[in-house]
């Protein structure tokens, strides 16, 4: 990728605080079932409380999302990031299932590694707008390449509890909390960057009377087929995974923790060639094609005879799914006038997050009865239809080449 000129401060803000929460993410979605664990919960109490963390998650980035047009949007980052430290400060806290299981609706934990947040709406149309047009996929590469990685250190880190324990430094259920203590921190620093944001005004003209208009039948439309990805990928939140992988291989908390490293330094660095890759075969293209080997490997996974072998198609898996990520961004605002960007970013990222709460619940059901990996073959099976599907009802809707 042709790397031609510097981002502004106020973009480069904006992505480092998208990997600020990428690393707070990364860290907590490995802690979480261990400290659930720990706690003296099941799997399906990993699962439910992974379900209200999704949940309440798409409620509030919908509300934003439709309202942005008439929201401050500092105010409401800043207000997020606030909600953000809250959040850390319940988990680090509670024990009992029923407070956990509130403060998760009502929170910002998120049991995967990628961004489902109220942030998410409000960064995406401001970097479109930001963003000059021929640069628009480039630039949502780095965006989603800095929470890839910082995500995938964030998992690098979640090892250090039981590398403190054995070392004597602290006992591992308090190294545990130390996790979520530093969801805390990352929450106040991003509420240091977002009061740091500058923005420009608005264009004239550019507040619609609606939240959706000419574009209403093509982002309803992705909303629906990204609903089917999404309720494939809440089987297999990094959460759930992880829990998996104790169960199926006996794999430890620390092992874990490198495997999502390596697996997410892979899918980070992989989405640096989507720009390149959407401008030689379209941006659609670029959202399938390597998705459907992805998930082709997932499917392969529950039947892997070996350890070795399952992390091989994890690994696989990590390097292709996540090219579609900036694609899918890009190619969203594009297709999409300017005004109705928010609610775009908003409408196609809440139905993602709901159909996705349903997954861990299940998940988390069916990995307390059995240690065969289930979740993840209904996952890759889901996910691959909706490869075929968007492909098939899309392929004639085409952004101008420029933005590519």
């Amino acid at each position: 990728m042709r790397y031609r000129a510097a981002l502004p401060p106020l973009v480069q803000r904006i992505v480092l605080a998208r990997a600020v929460r990428g690393f707070a993410d990364g860290c907590v979605s490995v802690l979480l079932p261990a400290h659930l664990l720990a706690l003296g919960h099941d799997a399906f109490a990993v699962g439910a409380i992974s379900t209200a963390t999704l949940v309440g998650s798409a409620l509030l980035t919908l509300a934003i999302g439709l309202a942005a047009r008439r929201l401050p949007v500092r105010g409401v980052l800043l207000a997020g990031s606030l909600l953000m430290a809250g959040t850390g400060v319940g988990f680090a806290g509670l024990r009992e299932f029923t407070p956990l299981l509130i403060v998760a609706f009502v929170g910002t934990l998120n049991p995967s590694s990628g961004d489902v947040s109220l942030f998410l709406p409000l960064e995406h149309a401001l970097l479109a707008r930001l963003a000059p047009e021929a640069r628009r996929t480039e630039l949502f590469a780095r965006y989603a390449t800095a929470g890839a990685l910082a995500a995938a250190l964030g998992a690098l880190a979640a090892g250090l509890p039981d590398l403190l324990a054995r070392l004597d430094f602290v006992p591992h259920a308090a190294g545990i909390r130390a996790g979520f203590g530093l969801y805390v921190l990352a929450g106040l620093v991003l509420a240091g960057l977002y009061q740091g944001l500058r923005l420009p005004p608005e264009p004239v003209g550019s507040v619609p009377s609606a939240a959706l208009g000419p574009s209403r039948g093509r982002v309803l439309g992705l909303a629906a087929l990204f609903s089917l990805d999404a309720f494939g990928g809440g089987l297999v939140v990094q959460s759930l995974l992880a829990l998996w992988l104790f169960q199926r291989f006996g794999v430890s908390l620390g092992d874990a923790s490198l495997l999502f490293f390596f697996t997410g330094l892979g899918a980070a660095f992989s989405q640096l060639a989507a720009p390149a890759l959407a401008r030689r075969i379209g941006l659609l293209r670029t959202m399938v094609l390597p998705h459907l080997l992805a998930n082709a490997c997932l499917v392969a996974v529950p039947f892997a005879p070996s350890l070795p072998l399952a992390l091989l198609l994890l690994a696989l898996r990590s390097l292709l799914s996540s090219l579609d990520v900036p694609a899918r961004s890009a190619y969203v605002m594009t297709i999409v006038t300017p005004p109705e960007r928010a609610a775009a970013a908003s409408v196609t990222s809440v139905p993602r997050s709901l159909a996705a709460a349903a997954g861990p619940a299940l998940a988390g059901g069916l990995l307390a009865t059995t240690s065969f990996g289930w979740p993840l073959l209904l996952a890759g099976l889901l996910k691959g239809g909706y490869d075929l599907l968007l492909y098939a009802s899309f392929r004639r809707v085409r952004p101008p080449l420029r933005a590519q």
